[in-house]
């Protein structure tokens, strides 16, 4: 069952109007029950993983909790491991055996190939991985309490709105939401379902439109030169981030109409002026989970130069591998890892540089080109996070640069279209989808944390989101909906 669905419509008011008619302590056996089955519409067996995973860190918070010294660090070690094993078995077995079998077979110590498991992934896996572990992590260094209803911190580790893809929760944030007595809002469910509709015309309207356009270069790079790979990168870049965005939106939104309020996951990341500040806005409940629990632990920058460097690599090469078992996503790790300890290498010579060329005079020109420079280095990276192989990758690499002509036509519809596998009317309702969004996205930015659209008159509030929701009811997809690309991880 996916967001995107008659079906998850259907569950979602019936679990909304019998969340808010039942008692409170009705409640979370209702939500639990209601996760369980959200999950089990994927693979039913595989909610088993789950309740291993639930049991371990359950068992393994109130055994942290009760010892002291080196036994909280083994209870805490067990815990890890315990995750980080059926983690590894089930998303990198194929992975690790396919590697050591051709390094193996390269210098002679194999004759015979590794056993081929045909593991399938779990939905979700690493999400809610990452964030049972958050727990353990906090009641090992006390600023948790271990919960002890069983029940509660289940559904902490399974909340629907959110198990699948994220945000990837703290339990100082969401446990402590579930004991709550919430009472019905009408504000804040109408809230919670503008934000809704907003994910719904993000992935429906934006993401599945471009990624037409990106699947149809991406999946045969090599019949393609430079301007569609250069406007296929380009639109993967709007893609992932439609598509994910509009995931968390809908979480956020659903949980909202629940009375739960769940961590801000996207601020406007293609508006950073470097790389540092796009990962402060990129998938906010990775960084800072990588931040809080690898990076900082390693000494993060309070070490030597090169051990910061280091720790800067091995925090975005894990960060890759977690998005995938391939060596796509470790290059894309490395790249960002990379971009990062370049920009502290070359700080003095970047702003000698800027004085030199008057930059520092006209500030607002020198954030725009910053801005460039940093959409362009992380989308370069996007190159290897899309690409179905490394060979791919590199291939299309090679190829940006070439028949750039192209580019200058006189009807530039005409030359992109055939070129992106696209019509004009698909090209075009994808490319105003991408200006509502970025114009909304861009006065919002200005007003801070305010939202421009709750500013508005009543009446060009309920203007808008008309039009939104039936622009998504047109043009979406139900009954032959697409995954969001994150639910692969």
């Amino acid at each position: 069952m996916i967001f995107n669905s008659i079906p998850f419509l259907i569950f979602f008011v019936v679990v909304v109007v019998a969340y808010y008619v039942l008692p409170h302590r009705w409640r979370w056996p209702l939500l639990l029950t209601a996760s369980c089955y959200f999950y089990m519409a994927f693979v039913p067996a595989y909610i088993l993983i789950l309740a291993f995973t639930i049991g371990v860190d359950y068992f393994g918070g109130i055994f942290i909790e009760r010892s002291k010294g080196a036994a909280r660090k083994r209870w805490l070690t067990a815990s890890v491991l315990s995750n980080v094993s059926v983690l590894a078995f089930f998303k990198y077995y194929a992975f690790l055996t396919e590697n050591i079998e051709a390094l193996m077979q390269g210098i002679g110590w194999l004759d015979h190939p590794l056993p081929e498991l045909g593991i399938i992934l779990p939905i979700g896996l690493s999400f809610h991985t990452f964030q049972s572990l958050s727990y353990t992590i906090e009641v090992y260094y006390g600023r948790q309490k271990a919960e002890r209803h069983f029940g509660i911190f289940s559904l902490y580790v399974m909340f629907f709105p959110q198990l699948v893809a994220g945000p990837i929760e703290r339990p100082g944030n969401l446990l402590r939401q579930l004991h709550l007595k919430i009472q019905f809002n009408a504000a804040t469910v109408a809230s919670g379902l503008r934000l809704m509709a907003w994910g719904f015309f993000k992935k429906l309207i934006i993401a599945d439109r471009v990624a037409v356009m990106v699947d149809h270069v991406y999946n045969a790079p090599g019949d393609h030169e430079g301007p569609a790979l250069i406007l296929a990168t380009f639109f993967f870049a709007i893609q992932i981030y439609c598509d994910f965005s509009g995931y968390t939106d809908i979480a956020l939104g659903a949980a909202r109409c629940l009375g739960i309020s769940l961590m801000r996951n996207f601020r406007t990341p293609y508006y950073s002026a470097n790389v540092s500040e796009f990962w402060s806005r990129w998938h906010i409940s990775l960084s800072t989970w990588f931040r809080d629990y690898v990076y900082i632990p390693m000494g993060g920058n309070r070490v030597v130069k090169w051990r910061w460097y280091f720790n800067l690599m091995v925090t975005f090469v894990l960060s890759g591998f977690w998005h995938g078992a391939a060596w796509t996503y470790i290059i894309w790790g490395m790249l960002h890892g990379f971009f990062l300890i370049f920009a502290i290498v070359s700080k003095d010579v970047r702003s000698g540089l800027g004085r030199w060329l008057g930059l520092e005079k006209v500030p607002r020109l020198n954030h725009v080109l910053q801005v460039l420079i940093t959409f362009i280095l992380v989308d370069f990276a996007w190159i290897f996070f899309r690409a179905s192989s490394v060979h791919d990758a590199f291939q299309i690499v090679g190829n940006l640069f070439t028949g750039l002509g192209g580019f200058f036509t006189r009807d530039a519809f005409t030359f992109w279209s055939p070129l992106l596998g696209v019509g004009r009317k698909e090209m075009a309702l994808a490319l105003l989808g991408i200006a509502v969004m970025e114009l909304v996205q861009r006065i919002d930015l200005r007003r801070g944390a305010t939202q421009w659209i709750s500013a508005r008159p009543p009446w060009q509030r309920w203007a808008f989101y008309t039009g939104l929701v039936c622009s998504v009811i047109y043009f979406g997809s139900y009954y032959n909906p697409t995954q969001f690309i994150y639910f692969q991880f």
